[in-house]
């Protein structure tokens, strides 16, 4: 009796220290969780203040309205630069709609035949392999376009400069493609299989099932993913500074070289400016006009996937 005692005080003092230990768990994560919560938005503060203040900096020497108007973009001539951002807009835009000219068929296309037609082994083998190429490295990406795209496209367009915006347009489309393909699979996956049992049942193929009730269904987070890899197309750094050039021009001339917003960051922060001068400050002023781009995108992202989304 004794010993039965002794074992059943032994099972309530273990139950006793796993409350304990849950009590603790409990208390600890939530705190864990908040501070993680915290650091990161005053991360997002901090980079936000920081552009500002420095951008600040830059509109006291240079006027706003030249900065939005003027159509040329020479911070370096000595004698009377000038600090037209719509030069780089316009290099940023071009790369941004080539690679969603690419992405968007592809993925969209991806997406279709992993959801509706590939079986579960296939899908299984494909994703994976689709996804390697969101962990491919940029820099190998612009080394790619710089080295093999261009040369190839050079063979049908003789006048292709060897800097151009066409390259480094196709190569970031690549390289978005599994953010188009995966987003905007699992929008298609989160519709009900009755919806599309009942589509069948009333004759109709698959091919019109995907493309007629799937697609409108999961239209929200498509478009979504469109937008959300149009961001990331325009924030690209590594692949349009390395194959896209440093040539600032407001014609929209995919053959020639370009610069875009990233590019230009990367140039200055090489150390062609001294620290302190107008050609320094400007690249925050850029660095804010780039942050504005991207948080438009993100917002019209998510206003896009509430405003079209199904409920079932």
């Amino acid at each position: 009796m004794k010993n039965n005692l002794s074992i059943a005080e032994l099972i309530k003092k273990n139950k006793q220290k796993h409350r304990t230990f849950a009590s603790i768990r409990e208390k600890t994560i939530p705190f864990l969780l908040f501070i993680c919560a915290v650091v990161s938005i005053f991360t997002t503060l901090g980079i936000i203040f920081t552009l500002l203040f420095e951008t600040i900096t830059f509109f006291n020497r240079v006027e706003f309205i030249e900065f939005i108007s003027s159509k040329e973009w020479l911070p370096f001539f000595k004698s009377d630069p000038s600090y037209g951002i719509l030069p780089l807009i316009s290099g940023t835009l071009v790369v941004a709609v080539i690679a969603m000219v690419v992405a968007i068929p592809l993925g969209l296309t991806t997406a279709i035949y992993l959801s509706e037609y590939a079986s579960e082994r296939t899908r299984r083998i494909l994703k994976p392999m689709l996804e390697v190429l969101a962990g491919i490295p940029t820099i190998v990406y612009g080394f790619f376009a710089l080295t093999f795209v261009t040369p190839f496209l050079q063979k049908f367009i003789p006048n292709l400069s060897f800097f151009n915006a066409l390259s480094p347009g196709i190569v970031v489309g690549i390289m978005i493609i599994p953010m188009v393909a995966s987003l905007s699979e699992d929008a298609m996956n989160a519709v009900p299989n009755s919806i599309r049992e009942g589509a069948l049942g009333l004759g109709a193929t698959r091919f019109e099932v995907a493309i007629k009730v799937v697609l409108p269904a999961a239209l929200s987070g498509i478009i979504a993913s469109f937008v959300l890899a149009i961001s990331r197309a325009i924030g690209e750094t590594m692949i349009v500074t390395i194959a896209g050039g440093a040539t600032p021009t407001l014609a929209f001339d995919v053959t020639n070289s370009i610069q875009t917003m990233t590019a230009y960051i990367v140039q200055v922060s090489l150390g062609d400016a001294t620290y302190g001068s107008t050609v320094y400050y400007s690249i925050y002023a850029v660095g804010m006009t780039l942050f504005i781009f991207t948080l438009i995108m993100n917002l019209l992202a998510q206003f896009i996937s509430k405003k079209f989304r199904e409920a079932y």
